[in-house]
């Protein structure tokens, strides 16, 4: 390690699993993660500033993260998951939950949060948790990732200059400033982890 920083996904410290334990136990570890992490995107859904057509809410920090502790395989299941949650009615997305959110003007950005946890999750498995650059790096390729899916959406309805003004511009210094939450939490993260096992 080095900078401070620790490597990923720190699950596996969190509540990390031995090869002795039954099958059952494994996927009862991998369901509660999974619920666990839909939870904090809900709830960081919830704080949001209302804007039109895209609120600004904390979930894009909530994805990144997830995807940054839980892996690649586990954090894109994870969003899917939360996805699922918002398609059949319950309250978890900011504007609530049902079908239609996942083809409104914000469409776009939910189903990027997929690809981005999922992301995030297997540049931190290569090693990108190791350095402050290389996590910083990780998070802003999560967030292009997420702009890209929710522009190309959101243009259809807005044409893409609009989509700019409505859904880019706007957010990128509450991007920034998240992005430079996770990287402070993360390392952090990782030293509580440490000394929690020792």
């Amino acid at each position: 390690m080095s900078n401070g920083t620790t490597p990923s996904p720190l699950i596996n410290g969190i509540w990390a699993v031995g090869t002795d334990v039954s099958r059952s136990a494994k996927l009862f570890r991998l369901v509660m993660l999974a619920v666990a992490g839909t939870m904090l995107i809900a709830l960081s859904a919830q704080l949001s500033v209302p804007m039109w057509p895209v609120p600004m809410t904390m979930q894009t920090f909530a994805v990144t993260i997830i995807g940054a502790t839980y892996g690649w395989r586990l954090g894109g299941a994870t969003v899917a998951l939360y996805l699922a949650e918002g398609a059949i009615g319950l309250p978890v997305f900011a504007g609530g939950g049902n079908l239609a959110s996942l083809a409104g003007p914000t469409a776009g950005y939910l189903f990027a949060f997929v690809a981005a946890a999922a992301l995030v999750g297997a540049l931190m498995e290569k090693g990108w948790g190791q350095s402050i650059l290389k996590t910083t790096l990780a998070m802003v390729v999560g967030y292009v990732v997420i702009f890209a899916g929710g522009l190309a959406w959101l243009a259809t309805f807005t044409g893409f200059e609009k989509a700019l003004v409505a859904g880019l511009y706007p957010f990128m210094p509450g991007a920034a400033a998240k992005i430079a939450l996770a990287v402070a939490i993360l390392p952090m993260v990782g030293k509580l982890v440490q000394k929690l096992r020792k």
